[in-house]
């Protein structure tokens, strides 16, 4: 008998006993990981058959089968061609997008920030300049100006594109495989993001969820894939481009048109049909849809009487004459303010350092009153010429309320709450001598729809958080 009182194992079995428990576990944990392995190797020969079967099956009808694309003209250098234009577009939209985000000062709280939880996503985060003082109305306007000229050229591009979409075999290695997930990213992404801001810029809002929060997150997944992609075909890109002169192409008519050389990714037509256009025609064709929607959206951003072209623009109505005449985003009765909450009755609550302050309309009138020329601008785009603003400087109420230096200001409206009903300003906001709580516009009181009896108005600022109907500010230290 061993120790503990167990017979030793028969001699020449040649099997060691594990001596402890410690033991047991190890000899169970070899065993399982040995069948693990062997499972997982019958698994991957069981794919690598089913891969060999699908690769060798013929492609399904329709567009699996690359006789199914003719086109003469789609191959690497038309593909080339959007896909510069897009080189150098793409990335300049993402960037003024991601300013427009920055611009809201999200990082001040959870009422600026339209965007939970987004992590390390917001690295880059700083404080929004006040000056210059339209600089919001220029990153805004290109980041909507250029997503909407692109429209023709992403679909140029995509067409040019769409055989690689029903390769067959869909995957035929793990590189190939994880290129063509970054593909679908790419595809889907673009696609999400274009739609959704277009969506946005006509107020049309059926999102499942906040628009911003949606567009934020889908822009990061799809520069993501793009960098990927571009990083992949960038060397493709260059050699298909100086395959052909541009020059030499767009002077080439159709009789003269040709498919290209055949192509590893399969672009080419393996049986084109005749050209009914020429690559000259293909990209005067998207140059032209781009110019023209160029056209009738850029005057929502320029304004004046280019302003009047903006066909496309939702706030292309007439905002009407007089001093009130510039547009709005909401009027009074579409947030749910009455003149009920307006009238003789309303105050003006200032709280910071000590007891609160309170006035009316008139006492705020009777003080100093500062003038300031400062435009709106909004981020679906559009934004008004500078307007003539009047009232009372934020860093004088600041002062009053025994908060000279205030890092913060929290501005609160008589509207129901609600996105945007509440914003919080941050310190060089306050301090800028030409933001401003706006009591007068142009000469004129302001109307309901412009924010009566008085709204926030300061520099650079988008449109949304300069706050209409306001009623109380709490400046913070």
């Amino acid at each position: 008998m061993d120790d503990g009182g167990r017979p030793p194992p028969p001699k020449g079995s040649g099997v060691p006993r594990p001596a402890t428990d410690e033991g047991h576990a190890r000899e169970r944990f070899r065993r399982a990981r040995v069948a693990a392995a062997a499972l997982t190797d019958r698994a991957a020969t069981r794919l690598r058959a089913v891969g060999r079967r699908v690769g060798q099956a013929p492609p399904p009808p329709g567009p699996f089968r690359p006789e199914f694309w003719r086109s003469p003209i789609r191959g690497p250098w038309l593909t080339s061609v959007f896909g510069l234009v897009l080189l150098a577009g793409i990335p300049l939209i993402f960037i003024t997008g991601m300013l427009s985000y920055a611009a809201y000062n999200p990082d001040l709280g959870p009422l600026n920030d339209q965007t939970p939880d987004k992590g390390v996503l917001g690295f880059y985060l700083f404080d929004w300049p006040t000056h210059p003082y339209w600089l919001y109305r220029l990153t805004q306007g290109v980041h909507v100006t250029l997503g909407v000229t692109l429209v023709p050229v992403l679909l140029g591009k995509l067409w040019s594109v769409i055989p690689r979409l029903f390769e067959w075999p869909p995957v035929r290695t793990v590189a190939h495989g994880l290129e063509r997930l970054s593909l679908l990213m790419l595809v889907g992404g673009v696609i999400f993001e274009f739609v959704t801001g277009i969506f946005n810029i006509q107020l049309f809002y059926v999102f499942p969820g906040s628009f911003y929060t949606l567009h934020f997150y889908g822009a990061w997944v799809f520069i993501a894939a793009f960098v990927v992609h571009v990083s992949i075909r960038l060397g493709r890109m260059t050699r298909a481009l100086r395959s052909r002169g541009l020059a030499a192409e767009l002077r080439t008519d159709l009789a003269h048109t040709r498919p290209e050389p055949p192509d590893p990714d399969g672009l080419v037509a393996i049986a084109p049909q005749a050209p009914t256009m020429t690559r000259r025609g293909a990209v005067g064709m998207v140059g032209a849809g781009s110019l023209l929607l160029l056209v009738v959206t850029a005057g929502q951003s320029i304004g004046g009487r280019l302003r009047e072209s903006a066909l496309l623009a939702p706030h292309n109505r007439d905002p009407g004459r007089g001093p009130n005449g510039f547009q709005i985003n909401k009027t009074a009765a579409a947030v749910g303010v009455t003149r009920a909450r307006v009238g003789p009755d309303w105050r003006l609550e200032i709280s910071g350092h000590g007891p609160s302050l309170v006035f009316t309309r008139g006492q705020l009138l009777a003080m100093r009153q500062h003038a300031a020329a400062l435009p709106i601008a909004c981020v679906e785009g559009w934004s008004t010429p500078d307007q003539h603003w009047s009232g009372l400087r934020l860093t004088d109420l600041a002062a009053m309320a025994g908060l000279p230096r205030a890092s913060r200001v929290l501005v609160e409206s008589v509207q129901p709450p609600g996105p945007y009903s509440s914003v919080v300003l941050r310190g060089n906001q306050i301090h800028d001598p030409r933001a401003l709580l706006a009591l007068r516009v142009n000469g004129a009181d302001l109307s309901i729809d412009h924010g009566y009896p008085a709204r926030v108005i300061v520099p650079a600022n988008p449109g949304v958080n300069n706050t209409k109907w306001v009623h109380r500010l709490t400046f913070r230290a």
